[in-house]
């Protein structure tokens, strides 16, 4: 594809990455209200057993009530990949609509109802939809994109969870929707976005890639390829997919198992799983659990505020993220944010350990954490989700394996082990992923699927060639696609 960017193209991505944004609302809508609801948790125990409920029993069900969206989350990632084959990339959003209405609906209901069980229902089911829409939305909107603006259209994705983060966090606050009366209007907002794309999607293509390739419809494929072009001759667009499923249709399906076995997959595997933990070990999450508590002992008198305005931060450098990562490569970037945040952790540390002797510290640990929460969205926040698509063939079923691992990290809170010296450990993290993506991560930008595994096959026995030096205009052969034995 041309990097034109037509009215249907936007509506298309538009309409996508709404499942995003209520990914990152309900990722954000649970915190700010948690008191409120723990207070109506113990009046439905009180209404039940006419007594208040125990401490114990009310912190287990809050932490069942948080987590169970993450384990929701976990399960139906795992069936992204089949679910997009058998109904197709926008049915399959389509569809997934239905487990955000009833989740939402579970939820906005659970106080009338008296039922603190329909919440925490509500939270798994909600969850389930995010942990498919986390896949879906960036493999339509990849599929989609042209070659030239993927990563920029890619970069949305990102934008969008954040974007509903901040819109939870706005929300929520008490002169808004985190109030005793309002607090289920907040969590059953997520139907909202839920209706606009169900609105919407039927005025979207499907993916020509899915079309062609998978179901073998080229005259559907044809004119998906006309209405997001506006050209008439797509014909170039459509030998390249051609191409592109001969040399699929030549390969065998591989199942999660072999990928580690098979030398031709382990070193893009390691890769995906590795640029992934880059996003989730960054210590973002620790920034965002000590931010209020140093805005408050900075001397702000609404903290609450000061955490919205790191949200608004994180949205604001996502945006620049968006207009980077075609100039500057998704390499480069993701290496620039691992540093900015190293050194943002290196001087949270210090500033932390200082704070009771040092008042005037508490500021410089506000400049890091903004300093943090930017660099993480120039690098390690949007670019893994679709570095990790172009690098894990597309047909192989792990390829969709790391799309909801950011919940799994989210269970261990090292930082109520180690405090605020934790950040010592992810500024080693961050050093260990930054040298890691300098030797081992290859550059993506404007490369196709093929060119990408042909690059990895070259390099199995050698150091990464981290700039794919390779003529873009020569197709790679079956060989290097399918890989030579004797170099395994």
């Amino acid at each position: 594809m041309d990097s034109t960017v037509t009215g249907t193209l936007a509506l298309s991505v538009f309409t996508a990455v709404l499942g995003s944004m209520e990914f990152g609302y309900n990722i954000g809508v649970i915190n700010a209200p948690q008191k409120i609801i723990e207070k109506d948790y113990n009046a439905t125990w009180m209404h039940r057993y006419n007594e208040p409920i125990s401490e114990g029993t009310l912190t287990s069900l809050w932490s069942l009530s948080v987590a169970i969206f993450s384990i929701g989350g976990m399960l139906s990632s795992f069936c992204v990949g089949f679910v997009s084959e058998w109904l197709g990339r926008r049915k399959a959003m389509l569809i997934n609509n239905l487990l955000a209405f009833i989740g939402g609906t579970l939820m906005g209901m659970s106080k009338l109802c008296r039922s603190f069980e329909m919440m925490i229902l509500g939270r798994f089911i909600i969850g389930a939809y995010c942990g498919l829409a986390s896949g879906l939305t960036p493999m339509y909107v990849g599929e989609i994109a042209p070659t030239s603006l993927r990563g920029a259209l890619g970069t949305l994705h990102q934008l969008a969870i954040v974007t509903g983060i901040l819109l939870a966090q706005i929300l929520g606050l008490e002169s808004l929707l985190g109030s005793d009366e309002l607090w289920p209007v907040l969590m059953g907002f997520t139907i909202m976005p839920t209706v606009l794309q169900m609105s919407l999607l039927p005025f979207c293509p499907e993916s020509p890639r899915f079309l062609y390739i998978i179901r073998c419809q080229e005259h559907h494929a044809k004119s998906g390829l006309r209405r997001l072009t506006g050209r008439q001759d797509v014909g170039d667009m459509l030998a390249e997919m051609k191409e592109e499923k001969r040399r699929m249709d030549m390969e065998r399906k591989v199942s999660i198992p072999e990928l580690f076995r098979s030398s031709l997959y382990r070193q893009p595997i390691i890769i995906s799983i590795l640029l992934q933990l880059s996003q989730q070990l960054s210590g973002i999450n620790a920034i965002f659990y000590y931010s209020t508590s140093i805005f408050t002992k900075a001397g702000v008198q609404s903290p609450v505020y000061a955490t919205v305005g790191a949200g608004v931060v994180n949205c604001a450098f996502t945006v620049v993220s968006l207009f980077l990562v075609e100039r500057m490569g998704r390499r480069t970037l993701h290496m620039l944010g691992l540093a900015g945040m190293c050194i943002c952790a290196i001087i949270m540390t210090i500033a932390l350990a200082l704070l009771e002797t040092v008042p005037s510290m508490s500021y410089i640990s506000m400049l890091a954490i903004f300093g943090f929460v930017a660099f993480f969205e120039i690098g390690p926040g949007p670019i893994p989700w679709f570095f990790c698509s172009r690098v894990v063939l597309s047909r192989s079923e792990a390829g969709y394996f790391f799309t909801f691992n950011k919940s799994l990290f989210d269970i261990f809170r090292l930082q109520d082990l180690c405090g605020p010296y934790v950040f010592l450990i992810f500024a080693a993290l961050l050093l260990f992923f930054l040298i890691f993506t300098f030797f081992r991560v290859p550059e993506t930008q404007g490369k196709t699927f093929d060119q990408i595994a042909a690059n990895f096959h070259h390099n199995l026995g050698g150091t990464m060639d981290m700039d794919l030096d390779m003529d873009l205009d020569k197709p790679s052969t079956e060989l290097d696609y399918l890989g030579d034995d004797s170099n395994n």
